[in-house]
């Protein structure tokens, strides 16, 4: 039986092969674009959970009131991990994880720059990271000890076998290869190309017993039936016994709690001190936008499928006659639904085969389907039938309902018949194209209003290099033989890029300040000069820091307006503020930057004289000479003072523009797919005008005969579809404001959602529908009545 119904479902697709190859297009490009961002979702939801211990694997975090808001962060003090270790016999094993560094390794005449992370020696007990050579056990105990991943160990040792041969770091440190382990897939956090012991660390000085210096992640793996809620309870003041201890001025308010691992890629932001929302957020809105695109496909099918209902009429009235049940014919015209849908698929699969790649660049994952999955053939196995069964479900119960006595007397007006709910299916697939299509405009317009935003600082030409090997040993000739060079016009050392904040720090006090005020946390940057002719910062009162004219001012302060508004102070030149163990003088006043994200108010800060901590440098090129001749010159200049590491720099520009990476590649998606869901949509319209006018062909030529004009035939065949889509404008309009001024409120420095938005919206929709309409209407309005009545 099953195998007549396939054969009529091939005999029909066949018999009319533009309608086919409309429905199975629009099905096709449906799947497609669910898959595609099922395929990413799945990344997302996946990311962290390979471990084998997930279970139990947490990282702890922080929670206290920072700027006058309860936030919670994962930065600790180096100090926590073996103490907690120590201290509470819950926890089976911990780790630190210091990352995002690159130092210079080097072996034989071989000098490589590469990502490090100093680990304890749990890690491996923890993380399920494999080994491809070398033992598990004693890893990363000795301070001269290294592991290294698959990548890393062909680019310094080629073919050789790295295990047991001694490798340079920083030109200063020798540690032996341990083991090889396997590269970190993109489903893991965690990146590395080797990893470091603490002790290293703690030889390089970067280990510190601060309570208070929140600097490291720290991970614990909890022993098998321990009550998490428990374990917190326990944890909960543990930072604040050690911090508020001795004669501290500030007593500590901060608590610590451990969070699931495998949760924290997608509840990566905190809100009221709780991780509840981030990028979670990114996956329920692309699960919404991928089962609208589907529905919409399906809509469309089901919409082609009433249509020609009357094309099936006389058969459905046959088999009835003969002893068909409906039951039978609801099979049978799902199981042809199941079989476009199957068609449909092949074609889907082919075209993200060919978009893959374009995608991948866009929400920069690697994404690929495993073909040889059993577990992928499943899914799309199951996909198909369930996408089969959804689009044919009402056009099954809808042509197994005919009459017999009717549809075989021809007395089944198929377009009347099923024109209420095709309307309805026509409204929800406008509607949702014209949400989709509004929220990209306001996404657009939100990414242009931050752009336009004052940053505070000129970036034009602004470059940064962070400090590695002896560049800050030889700063002072570095940057004398730089402005000498003429290939630059101002130099400043600071504590982190312009772009970023590295550190903020609460305890400060000044002339007229509250105890309340001690507990307030400012960000923190740094120079020791020219920061306003490096930067290109807004001078509003006083001076620049320049510890190079003024001897004074190592301990010379400047303040952002917003410091100036918090620490309320009337005439802030000359006052002293003391913080970090000393008194500042602050000797000059500049607008707010931008500082992190660019979405975000500019919160107060501090920048400091250079008795603080210093990572990177920051110079302004010639504009009188072309990038490329000005960076040749610098790269000879950061050579001679450095040369064991290659010249690297970032340009401040870009590292401005990546900060919308996130929020554009939204855009660009929602773009893509609301631009998919209209095609869709105007395809299944498309078809529907096309169909309605063969069906009325006799209407049409009696109305010509008797003096219609192509204009009233026109808009005969277009008027209702128009309404239609009037109404989806109606429909979507305060669904897509309520929905975008949502997503608006998660931004402090945002656009107000304007009327026109609407309004240019309804009218693209309006005039695309018409132009889809168009041309089949006036087709059908120029033909030859004579063709049409003949055999009347």
């Amino acid at each position: 039986m099953i195998r007549t119904y396939i054969k009529i479902a091939w005999r029909n697709l066949l018999k009319n092969k533009a309608f086919s190859a409309i429905n199975i297009l629009g099905l096709a490009i449906g799947m497609a674009g669910a898959l595609l961002i099922a395929l990413w979702l799945q990344n997302m939801l996946g990311m962290d959970r390979f471990h084998e211990k997930s279970e139990r694997l947490y990282i702890i975090s922080n929670r206290d009131t920072y700027q006058g808001e309860l936030q919670a962060w994962t930065n600790t003090p180096k100090i926590m991990g073996p103490t907690l270790k120590t201290d509470f016999p819950e926890i089976e094993s911990f780790t630190r994880i210091e990352q995002g560094d690159k130092f210079l390794t080097s072996y034989a005449d071989k000098n490589v720059v590469s990502s490090v992370s100093f680990v304890d020696p749990g890690f491996f007990n923890m993380f399920s990271y494999p080994l491809l050579k070398g033992a598990k056990t004693n890893l990363l105990e000795d301070a001269n000890s290294v592991v290294i991943t698959e990548k890393y160990a062909k680019a310094l040792f080629g073919n050789d076998d790295p295990i047991g041969k001694t490798i340079k770091i920083e030109s200063k440190y020798l540690v032996t290869v341990q083991a090889i382990v396997k590269d970190p897939s993109s489903s893991s956090s965690i990146q590395f190309d080797y990893l470091l012991s603490w002790d290293l660390a703690k030889k390089m000085g970067y280990v510190d017993i601060n309570w208070s210096n929140n600097s490291t992640y720290t991970y614990i793996l909890l022993r098998e039936g321990t009550s998490l809620v428990d374990f917190n309870a326990k944890i909960r003041l543990f930072s604040q016994n050690h911090i508020n201890v001795g004669d501290n001025e500030i007593k500590s308010t901060n608590e610590i709690f451990a969070f699931p691992y495998k949760d924290t890629y997608l509840y990566d932001r905190s809100e009221q001190g709780a991780y509840t929302a981030g990028r979670i957020q990114l996956v329920r809105l692309f699960t919404w936008i991928g089962a609208f695109i589907l529905l919409v496909a399906c809509i469309n099918f089901m919409n082609l499928s009433t249509a020609r209902s009357e094309r099936r009429a006389k058969e459905v009235g046959v088999r009835k006659v003969i002893g068909a049940q409906r039951k039978s014919l609801i099979f049978q015209f799902i199981v042809e639904s199941i079989l476009i849908s199957i068609v449909a698929m092949i074609l889907a699969l082919v075209f993200i085969v060919l978009v893959l790649p374009a995608f991948n660049n866009l929400v920069e994952k690697n994404l690929t389907i495993s073909i040889l999955s059993g577990r992928t053939w499943l899914f799309l196995i199951g996909f198909t039938f369930v996408t089969g069964i959804l689009a044919g479900s009402y056009p099954a119960f809808f042509l197994s309902s005919f009459k017999p006595l009717k549809t075989l007397k021809g007395k089944l007006n198929s377009y009347n018949k099923g024109l209420s709910i095709r309307s309805i299916l026509v409204v929800i697939q406008f509607s949702i194209a014209i949400i989709l299509t509004i929220a990209t405009i306001i996404v657009s317009r939100q990414i242009q209003h931050t752009k336009d935003r004052d940053r505070g600082y000129n970036d034009n030409g602004l470059l940064a290099t962070r400090f590695t090997g002896t560049l800050e040993k030889n700063y002072l000739s570095l940057r004398n033989e730089l402005l000498a060079s003429n290939a630059v016009i101002a130099v400043s050392k600071n504590m982190s890029p312009v772009t970023d904040r590295y550190s903020n720090g609460w305890g400060f006090s000044w002339q007229g300040s509250t105890e309340n005020d001690k507990k307030f946390s400012f960000d923190r940057f740094s120079t020791d000069a020219d920061a306003v002719k490096s930067l290109g910062f807004k001078l509003v009162a006083g001076r620049d820091i320049d510890v190079y004219k003024y001897a004074t001012d190592s301990a010379a302060m400047l303040l952002t307006e917003s410091a100036v508004k918090r620490m309320r102070l009337q005439n802030p030149l000359g006052q002293t503020v003391n913080g970090d163990g000393r008194d500042w003088t602050v000797v000059g006043i500049i607008k707010d930057f931008i500082v992190e994200s660019p979405f975000q108010k500019n919160y107060p800060m501090i920048i400091l004289g250079p008795h603080a901590w210093f990572t990177n440098i920051h110079y302004r090129l010639n504009p009188n000479k072309s990038t490329a001749t000005n960076l040749k010159t610098i790269e000879t200049i950061f050579k001679k003072f450095n040369p064991d590491y290659p010249f690297e720099y970032k340009f401040i520009d870009k590292n401005f523009e990546d900060k919308f990476k996130e929020t554009r590649a939204i855009g660009t998606i929602s773009m893509l797919f609301s631009g998919l869901t209209i095609f869709i949509s105007c395809l299944g319209l498309f078809a529907l005008i096309a169909y309605m006018a063969e069906t009325r062909m006799k209407e049409i030529a009696v109305r010509k005969v008797l003096g219609a004009s192509l204009t009233q035939v026109t808009s005969l065949l277009s008027i209702d579809f128009i309404k239609l889509v009037m109404i989806a404008i109606l429909v979507a309009s305060p669904i897509a404001w309520w929905l975008t001024e949502k997503w608006l409120q998660d931004y402090s420095y945002r656009i107000e959602i304007q009327w026109y938005y609407f309004l240019i919206t309804g009218l693209m929709a309006i005039l695309i529908s018409m132009a889809t309409i168009s041309y089949q209407a006036i087709k059908a309005a120029l033909s030859n009545p004579v063709d049409s009545l003949r055999n009347e």
